[in-house]
This record gives C-alpha cells, sequence and structure tokens, in this order.
C-alpha cells in the first residue's frame, strides 16, 4: 500500500506549552495572594487594584482560561495531528489563535484589577474582551474542524470527540451569557436582569466548569493515559456512553446553583435531578481512565507522571461524585454560600486540571526537546508537594465549611440566634485559612520546582519542531466492511459535531426559554421601583469592587437566614438589577436588607463611611480590607446620563426625559447624604465615590420591606 508522507510542526504546542507554564504561576501567585489577604487584611492597603475583591476574579480567569486554557491548548495542537495523521489546517490560524489568546489573557490581566467587570462568575471580561474571545474562538474552530475534514483516518478517535463537544458548547455558552449593552468602551449591562440573569449565568458558569475545566480535559486523558502507559484505553463502548451521557446531561445541572432561591421551582428541581444522573457518566470516564493503568501499576509506583495522571483522574472521581452530592437540597441547605463549596472546586482544580497538565508537561518535553528529563527524582517530589497542598488546602475549607453552616443556622434552647454576630463565624474558621495558606503555598512551591524541572530539561536539549510521518490516504484507510452506528457517525465529522451540538441545546433550551416567555415565573412587585442615578452610580461601584465575591444579596427561606437578615428574597425585587448580585459565598454577611432600618443589620450612613476607610476601626477582629480610596475618588458622572439610557432600552422604567435630568438628581441626593455626614462630625465631600456606594447599600431591601 502506498503511503503519504507529511510532517508535524511542534511550534504551536511548544508555545502553547510554555503559555501555560508561564500563567500557571501567575494564576497561582495571585490566588496565592488573595488566600494571604483573607488572614491579613491590610496587605492590599491602599492599593486599589491588589484589594481581595478586584484579583480573585483575576486568579479565576487566569487559572481557568491562561492556565487550563493554554494546556487544552497545547493538548489539541499535539494530539489532533496523530490522531488524524495530517498536519493542521492552517498554520496562520494556529498563529492567530496563540497571540490572540495571549492578548486577551494580558487584556484581562489589566482591565480585572482596574475593577472593569461584569461581575458575573467566569464572565467577568467586558464586551470588548468578550468579542475578541468569540472570534478567537472561531479561528480556532475553524483550524480544528478544517484538520479533521483533511484527516488520513476515516475514524475520529475518542478524545476528539470530547474537543469537538467543547469547542460548540463553549461557543455557545459564552455568546449567550455575555449579550450585553455597551455603555462606555470598558463598561456595559446584560440583557437579562435579576432572576433571569442568574439562570444564563448558572447555566453558563456550571457548564464552563463543564465543558472547559472537564471535557477538554477527558480528551487530554483518553489521548495521554494510554500513550503515556503504553497501554489501550479500557473500554470503547465505555467510552462511547460516557461521551454522548455527559454531554446531555451535563447541561441541564446550572440550576443547582440557585437552590432555595428565587429561581422557579421546577427548575431548580431539574437542576436537582441531572446533577445527581451526573454521577454515571462522570465516574465512566474516571472508571476508564483508571482501568486503562491496569497491569501498570508497578510502572505507576516508579513514575511521577503517571502517578501523577492517577492523582488527577482520582481527583475528578471525588470532584464528580461531590458536585451531585452538593446540588441535592437538603446538603446544599448547608454547603452553600460557606468554603465547603471553595473547597470541593479546588479538589477539581488542582487534583483533576493540574495534575493532568504537570503530567501531560513532564512527559512532553523531553519528546519535544529529544532529550530526558532533567530530574525525575524532583518530579517525584514535585508530585508529594503537590498533593499535599492540596490536602492541606481542601481539608481545612471543609471544616471550614461545616463550621460555617453550623454556627449559621444554631439556635439556643430560647429560640435567638446562638451567634446573631456575623463576625463570630469568620474568628472562628480563620486557623482554617492559614492552613490554606499553608497548602496554597506547598503546592505553589511544587509550581517552582516544576518549572525549574521543565526549564532544565528543555535547555538541555534541542527543540524538534518538525517530526515526519506517514499514513495511507483517506480513501484507501476508508473501509468497507461492517460497522456499528457510532462507528459509521465518527466517520461523519460533520454530522458527529450538529449531533454534538443538538444535544447540549436541548437541556438549556428547555431551562432557560420559559423563563422569558411565561411572565408569571417572575411576578411583579409594585413596590419595587428603579434605582436613582446615584444608587446605580453607587451599584457600579460595588460591582468594580467585587463585592459580590464575599457578600451575597439572597437571603433563602430558612428561618435562620430570615431571623438574621430579614424576609426571604423574592424573584420580584431583582427585575431592575442587571447583572444580578444574588452571589455565590458569605465571608461577610448577605446585604439583601442592609438598608432596612428596623432590622437589626441596617447601619447609619456614618457607619458605612468608616467602615469603607478602616474596618478593623469598627471591629479589630474584622477581615475585610480597607477602601480609602472611595473617599478620595471624585464620582465620575459622565457616563450617567448613558447609563440611563441603555436601562431604558432594557426595558427599566424611568420617565422619559428622565436621562437629561438624571445628573441633576443625583447630585441632589449626593449632597443631602454628605449634610448628613457632616452634621455627625465626618469631613465628607459630595462628589466621592463612597458617596454613591452609601445611597445604593441604603436602599437595598427598602422597597419591598416596610419599616
Amino acid at each position: 500500500m502506498e503511503l503519504e508522507r507529511f510532517t508535524y510542526d511542534n511550534r504551536l504546542t511548544k508555545m502553547f506549552l510554555f503559555a501555560t507554564i508561564v500563567f500557571g504561576v501567575i494564576g497561582m501567585l495571585v490566588g496565592l495572594t488573595a488566600a494571604f489577604e483573607l488572614i491579613f487584611p491590610n496587605m492590599s492597603s491602599s492599593i486599589s487594584w491588589l484589594s481581595f475583591g478586584r484579583i480573585r476574579p483575576l486568579h479565576t480567569n487566569a487559572v481557568i482560561f491562561a492556565f487550563v486554557g493554554n494546556g487544552i491548548f497545547t493538548a489539541v495542537y499535539y494530539s489532533m495531528p496523530r490522531l488524524l495523521k495530517t498536519p493542521m489546517y492552517s498554520k496562520l490560524f494556529g498563529n492567530i489563535h496563540f497571540w490572540g489568546w495571549q492578548i486577551i489573557i494580558l487584556a484581562a490581566a489589566i482591565t480585572l484589577p482596574l475593577g472593569f467587570t461584569s461581575s458575573k462568575e467566569y464572565a467577568e471580561l467586558e464586551w470588548p474582551i468578550d468579542i475578541a474571545v468569540v472570534l478567537i474562538w472561531v479561528v480556532f474552530g475553524i483550524n480544528m474542524i478544517g484538520t479533521i475534514l483533511k484527516r488520513r483516518v476515516k475514524h475520529i478517535y475518542v478524545a476528539i470527540w470530547f474537543y469537538i463537544a467543547t469547542w460548540v458548547t463553549v461557543a455557545v455558552l459564552y455568546i449567550t451569557n455575555n449579550i450585553e449593552i455597551p455603555v462606555a468602551l470598558w463598561k456595559s449591562y446584560p440583557v437579562y436582569a435579576g432572576i433571569q440573569d442568574a439562570l444564563v449565568q448558572w447555566w453558563y458558569g456550571h457548564n464552563a466548569v463543564a465543558f472547559f475545566l472537564t471535557t477538554p480535559y477527558l480528551g487530554l486523558m483518553y489521548y495521554f493515559v494510554p500513550k503515556i502507559s503504553n497501554r489501550p484505553i479500557y473500554s470503547y463502548k465505555l467510552s462511547i456512553i460516557h461521551f454522548w451521557a455527559l454531554i446531555f446531561i451535563y447541561i441541564w445541572a446550572g440550576p443547582h446553583h440557585l437552590l432555595y432561591s428565587a429561581l422557579p421551582d421546577w427548575a431548580q428541581a431539574l437542576g436537582v435531578v441531572f446533577s445527581v444522573m451526573l454521577i454515571a457518566p462522570s465516574w465512566g470516564g474516571m472508571i476508564n481512565g483508571l482501568l486503562t493503568l491496569r497491569g501498570a501499576w508497578d510502572k505507576v509506583r516508579e513514575d511521577p507522571v503517571l502517578k501523577m495522571l492517577v492523582v488527577g483522574i482520582t481527583a475528578y472521581g471525588m470532584a464528580t461524585f461531590e458536585g451531585p452530592m452538593l446540588s441535592l437540597k437538603t446538603v446544599n441547605a448547608l454547603s452553600h454560600f460557606t468554603d465547603w463549596t471553595i473547597a470541593h472546586v479546588h479538589i477539581g482544580t488542582l487534583g483533576w486540571n493540574g495534575m493532568l497538565t504537570f503530567g501531560m508537561i513532564y512527559w512532553l518535553v523531553p519528546r519535544l526537546f529529544n532529550t530526558k528529563l532533567f530530574s525525575v527524582k524532583l518530579a517525584n517530589t514535585h508530585f508529594w508537594i503537590a498533593t499535599l497542598g492540596m490536602l492541606f488546602f481542601s481539608i481545612p475549607l471543609y471544616f471550614a465549611g461545616f463550621t460555617q453552616a453550623l454556627m449559621w443556622k444554631e439556635f439556643t434552647a430560647d429560640g435567638y440566634l446562638a451567634y446573631p454576630n456575623f463576625l463570630e463565624t469568620v474568628t472562628q474558621i480563620l486557623p482554617m485559612y492559614y492552613l490554606r495558606a499553608f497548602g496554597g503555598s506547598l503546592y505553589f512551591i511544587g509550581m517552582l520546582l516544576f518549572v525549574y524541572n521543565i526549564v532544565k530539561t528543555s535547555v538541555a536539549g534541542s527543540f524538534v519542531r518538525y517530526e515526519e510521518d506517514e499514513a495511507p490516504g483517506i480513501e484507501k484507510a476508508h473501509s468497507d466492511k461492517k460497522e456499528g452506528w457510532h462507528r459509521k457517525l465518527e466517520g461523519k465529522p460533520i454530522q458527529f459535531t450538529l449531533l454534538a451540538l443538538v444535544a447540549v441545546l436541548i437541556g438549556g433550551l428547555i431551562e432557560i426559554i420559559p423563563m422569558y416567555l411565561v411572565k408569571t415565573n417572575v411576578p411583579t412587585i409594585s413596590n419595587v421601583k428603579p434605582y436613582t442615578p446615584l444608587e446605580l452610580e453607587g451599584r457600579d461601584i460595588y460591582i468594580r469592587e467585587g463585592c459580590y465575591t464575599c457578600h451575597s444579596q439572597m437571603i433563602r427561606p430558612f428561618r435562620s437566614e430570615t431571623e438574621r437578615y430579614g424576609e426571604y428574597t423574592k424573584a420580584g425585587e431583582t427585575v431592575y438589577d442587571h447583572p444580578f448580585q444574588f452571589g455565590s459565598k458569605r465571608t461577610g454577611p448577605d446585604l439583601a436588607r442592609i438598608g432596612v432600618k428596623s432590622l437589626p443589620n441596617y447601619k447609619p450612613d456614618s457607619w458605612h463611611y468608616n467602615h469603607m476607610i478602616d474596618p478593623q476601626k469598627l471591629n479589630a477582629e474584622s477581615i475585610m480590607p480597607p477602601y480609602p480610596w472611595l473617599a478620595e475618588n471624585d464620582l465620575d458622572i459622565s457616563n450617567t446620563k448613558k447609563k440611563i439610557e441603555v436601562m431604558q432600552q432594557m426595558g427599566v422604567p424611568y420617565p422619559d426625559g428622565f436621562a437629561e435630568q438624571a445628573v441633576a438628581d443625583l447630585q441632589a441626593q449626593a449632597k443631602k447624604i454628605g449634610e448628613g455626614l457632616r452634621a455627625g462630625g465626618i469631613e465628607a465631600n459630595d462628589n466621592k465615590e463612597i458617596i454613591a456606594l452609601i445611597a445604593y447599600l441604603q436602599r437595598l431591601g427598602t422597597d419591598v420591606y416596610s419599616d
């Protein structure tokens, strides 16, 4: 049989690989900084761009899109040509993809610390960057599909199934969740509001974890585990069931992030049911990965790369069992808003994504540079330090989460909250935060050992850019023998892609469309009015400073919460919230009713002013960072008129012509707040940002709660 010769170009693989390493160090360093800021709240002092609320989204974006994202592309650009027996479709598109993605990461690294954020978790980037993400994602997709179409093998291997599902689903998720109307170059408002925005966001947020942190890494697993262990994948049939069940079921599970919220019960129930169903396909993937190593356990004991793969796959199994358990309403009633969720997430990221990435790179670099790994002993040391770091990070946070939940819900024998002061729960878990920082430090030290080992390895060899290979042409590779339905589908990549798209669209459409077509799903409340211009500006400052990362605005219908915060939150009171601000973590108390004077959590304007300037002055045990720049920065009102106009476009019922008088109304309300502060002995200027933030906080809850 005549064979066709062709060449693989390893240049893009190398570029993405080293980008993965660089951004891994940066992303983890930012995360470690955030961990230390929770125990040393004055670390950021007066440096606004280093405050916890701004660097926390920088950390998540850096780890997800820079570290893991570049790791995905490293795997794709190495494995796909070899699986398809053809070079990548376009070197030009590959270069555009690489440099475009790095520019996007750089833009995120600049804008997020500056406070340019949409506040939607894992989707905080503002609209110009969103457009760039979509364009570069399309370039990546064209290159990937083009490569598949010019393949020299008939059937596409299981790893490529997961790459395809990743590409189509992330495109749908990202575009749908980021539909927004620009106000200025770095400011926009989402078209969705309140509970509708929350549903779309967590449909995206949960499935960003599913289709960016999970499915492409399953593709990575299906290629590198057999390759590194020199063992065939355990079960082809199991991989078929795993793939289709996973992508169909996963997309339904997003509402489990909104249990006991104002989301309609039917949507919550769907989220729970499909989350529990996820255990089966997720564990199918774990079993397929681990049993591929059957017969190779002696090698696993010696090889740090295989050890990392085993721990990574095991962490995947742990996280994908725990996730469905956390979606059970009785468990979620305890876990939600606590550090339990933070521990769960980091088992997945540090274990599954981190360990698989390390293992892949340890195996790849010697082959790309035609040399041996500089130090197997150092790689083993890295493995043990990273494993211990992951455990020291996560286990204390599990205990912190249990402690928080139980203290929040505890009542005395007389029926009163045992810990009415939220800060009591914070001080109780501070030792766990110290251990978390220690564990993060261990993991980061392991990362530095990894970098040293990889650099020494690459320097010792010489880069092998081109690799020759040969295979029959696709017309010779095709076979007329009888095939099963899935085998036939694997030979039709366009139909395969369309079927994968349909599988992931079904759940999303069924959950999201009724929320927009059925008016009764979001009943209105007559007392709820739009924010005043000053309150709207204050809300934007609240978002800019990342206050949502530590405070929720969603009171669940539990006696422990209604006693502490006031009446539970209704869907109708959030209809003008673009974006929603339910939050996902309570490092501080819920703020949904903070402006209601008759409730115990109410604080006067002077308290808010002093609390923002120096939280520890009001309570020495507070772990909230100071925000002195709010009293120094002039409030920017250049876009106030435009903000009102955009809100009107989205149906917020401001009166006709209101945008023209918005600034005057803003200044009048600011003057009133400033006069009150000055009467209490605080030298406050009416035109400072802190005045707007106070106005927003004092508005919260007042529409629907009668004093």
